[in-house]
């Protein structure tokens, strides 16, 4: 058996280095990207309509309005009469810092609170809501 030289040459290994360091730096700049909405911690002010399809249909929640780090609501009829400060940490998720409505009454506690930005015409967030008996529902918040 005889061995003969190998066929990769130094240029051929540079260049494949050259191209995985590219292709990881273009996924880096693509998912800062895609996060960078999150960055300031805070979702655009606006009302945001809340619903959960329950059956079928479509309920309404209210509307939970957001100015800075200051949330209000949710409300179905009128203005909130207090607003309350929230936070978002970089990942989109939201931490409540008061009370949110039937959300957090009734024996009802907020599992988690994740937020979209993928459309910046349409930013939302869902609201995972823990029920006394354990039962989890999801409702989405959409600005309107």
């Amino acid at each position: 058996m005889k061995w003969g030289k190998v066929g990769v040459q130094p240029s051929d290994v540079m260049a494949s280095r050259i191209s995985g360091i590219l292709s990881t730096l273009l996924l880096l700049v693509g998912t800062s990207a895609a996060r960078a909405d999150f960055t300031d911690g805070k979702l655009p002010d606006g009302t945001y309509h809340c619903e959960v399809y329950l059956l079928g249909a479509f309920l309404n929640l209210g509307d939970i309005t957001i100015k800075g780090n200051v949330y209000s609501g949710p409300v179905t009829f009128g203005t909130a009469p207090q607003g309350y400060n929230y936070q978002m940490n970089a990942n989109g998720e939201i931490t409540w810092l008061g009370p949110l409505g039937g959300y957090t009454s009734g024996g009802n506690s907020v599992s988690m609170t994740q937020a979209t930005l993928d459309d910046q015409s349409a930013p939302s967030f869902d609201i995972i809501l823990k029920q006394p008996d354990g039962a989890f529902t999801a409702s989405t918040c959409t600005k309107g």
